[in-house]
This record gives C-alpha cells, structure tokens and sequence, in this order.
C-alpha cells in the first residue's frame, strides 16, 4: 500500500488482529519530516525521502501496535531509488517479511543476506515467476518463500500493458492457475491472490483454487486505522464506479487511481511545477518521465496522503467506489474471516 496509506498504525493494527500487516517503505521521510532535509517542503533526493531513520521507526512502532501478534511486512518498489539500501534498513528494522513489485527484483537477496526475512516477490505472470525462481537459484541458492500474484484490478501500478489491463486473458482468475502450476514445480512455493479482492465469497473464491492466501489493500483504506488523512479516505467515499480508471505514471507502467482535479489540471496544461527535489524512482530520470505524463508521482501521492484534494494522486483499486463508509480494522477482519455457522446435520433416529 502507496505512500502513507499504511505506516505503522494501519500495519500495527492489521497484525494486531493475527494477519500480516504490511508497511510501506516508500517515501517515509514524509512520516517524520523534522528529522529530515527538505526543500519547499520536500524531501532533498532519495536519502531523505526514504529515509531510513523514518522507516525503522514505523516498523518498530507497528511492531509494538501489533503487541506479538501476527507478523509486519514492507513492501519496497524495485523501482525506487537507492532499493538496496532501503531494503537492508527494513531487515534492520526488523520486518518478518519484504514484499517487492514494481520491476524483477533479482537481486533481493543479495541485499538481505543471510538475514532471517521472508522473500516475497510480486508478479504478474508465470514466466516472470520463473524468471525470479532460476536467477535466484543460480546466484543466491534461494526461492521465494511466498509469491504474490497480483492481477489488473489492483490500485496503482500494474505489471501488465493498458491493453492487457482490460483484456479478460488477463484477469486475475485466468492468469492464476499457470502461476500456481510454475510455483509447484519449484517445490510448492505459497501463492497469494491479489488485486481487486474485495469481501469474503473473493477470498474463498481464490483459496478453493489453490492459493494460500490472498492480499487485500484498497479496502483498508476505509479504516480508522489507515495512515492517511481523512481527506483522502473522503474522497474514496465520494468516488463512483467511473470515477476510478488507469493513467499514465512516470514508473512506466499502467496505474489506477482517482481521477481527480490533478488528472484534469494535466489536460489544461496548469498541474504544478515539475521539480524533482527528491529523485523517488530510477525510471523517472530525474523528472524527464514526470514531464512526460504531466506530473511528480512522490510530490502528487505526498499530497494525497496529506489531504491535498487539488494536486493530490489518490491511488486506488478498482473496487474502491465501493468504500461506503469507514470501519476498524478489527471489525473488518472479522467479516472478512470469522467461521460461518454450519446448518445442523438431521438426525435418523
């Protein structure tokens, strides 16, 4: 989950209740800015935006939120810059498990040694899974201890054309079975379904197929507990169904959010400046993409975060119009996972 949508209280309280709370290791010198350089209100490069200080604080707190419970994750973009390093400070912190996408991350391992953490790479397809699976076993004698197989429907960034995005080859449902079949010739590797998962028939839907979990974030933005301000949760309760759509983003794949005053202020040629004070991401070379598609994606999602419903980018899953009202956490797990009562069986006396 993006910038700032799950630091510590939303991941601390998702482990809390026995699940695997996940923060975001993007960005998060704007979690503690007094204790970072910035400029104009900005993080100066990639140093003090992801900033490592920033993030083992939110881990550790999240840690504390969860009491011993369950487990706390990061999720890390291949594509950011300085990854390697920020994945060391998540093993430093003391993450159970770091989840990457976003790019191949082949050389992950490299980076977390021999470090107790579990590896869990995001694909979108069976041949990238492979790709992962023999690299990492040639160099690194090491397979991922759990895949994510994130389908089209998710929020953000997807690992598929815009073309594929809505071709139903490529539905989450379609692609999965051929990720399912390749994980089980590497030794049974788990294969957790993501991407537009929404309510309890989609999680044993996706278990009844054969994955050992499934990952949820869009909806999570509904909580009390999610780490952004409340302006961005309005303005998922506000959107409708044809509100959400994909847009072009400066990390080079297709993403999906709210469509919003930013996407319009592109169209009239009035979106703010381009500057990159913070060199965010590798692909972006230093603010050529974010020119291309019209905006910074660190400074718009920074905003969003912050409640800046005019030059905000509120990324969003494609079931987020159905955010109605907001939930804890707490409650919300249990909808989603509590035993359903059994009809009792006749008895034949």
């Amino acid at each position: 989950m993006g910038v700032g949508i799950s630091w510590d209280n939303l991941a601390g309280n998702v482990a809390k209740n026995d699940c695997i709370g996940i923060v975001s290791g993007v960005c998060t010198g704007y979690r503690y800015p007094d204790f970072v350089e910035t400029l104009k209100g900005r993080p100066i490069k990639a140093a003090n935006l992801h900033h490592r200080e920033s993030l083992i604080r939110i881990v550790q707190r999240a840690k504390e939120i969860a009491g011993g419970n369950g487990a706390v994750g990061v999720n890390i973009l291949y594509c950011i810059s300085e990854y390697g390093r920020v994945v060391k400070d998540a093993v430093d912190a003391g993450a159970d498990l770091i989840i990457t996408g976003a790019g191949i991350p082949l050389k992950l391992p490299e980076y977390v040694g021999d470090a107790e953490v579990a590896l869990v790479p995001i694909v979108s397809s069976a041949r990238v899974l492979k790709i992962i699976c023999k690299s990492w076993m040639h160099r690194y004698n090491r397979l991922p201890d759990a895949v994510v197989m994130e389908g089209p429907k998710s929020g953000g960034h997807q690992g598929y054309t815009f073309e594929q995005c809505r071709d139903p080859k490529y539905t989450l449902e379609k692609v999965l079975p051929e990720v399912l079949e390749e994980a089980g010739r590497w030794g049974e590797i788990p294969v957790i379904a993501a991407g537009g998962i929404w309510d309890r028939a989609d999680i044993e839907k996706f278990l009844r197929m054969g994955t050992a979990g499934v990952q949820m974030a869009t909806r999570f933005i509904g909580t009390y507990e999610c780490d952004a301000s409340p302006e961005f949760k309005q303005v998922l309760l506000n959107a409708e169904k044809e509100d959400i759509a994909l847009m072009k983003s400066p990390v080079g794949y297709p993403a999906r959010g709210v469509i919003s005053h930013l996407q319009r202020s592109i169209e009239k040629g009035c979106a703010p400046k381009i500057e990159c004070i913070s060199n965010c991401i590798i692909p972006c070379n230093h603010g050529e993409k974010s020119r291309k598609v019209g905006y910074c994606i660190a400074d718009r999602l920074s905003d969003a975060v912050r409640g800046n419903r005019e030059t905000g980018l509120f990324f969003s899953g494609s079931n987020g119009w159905r955010i109605q009202e907001l939930v804890h956490v707490k409650d919300l797990i249990e909808e989603l996972t509590a035993e359903v009562p059994r009809p009792a069986k006749a008895v034949t006396p």
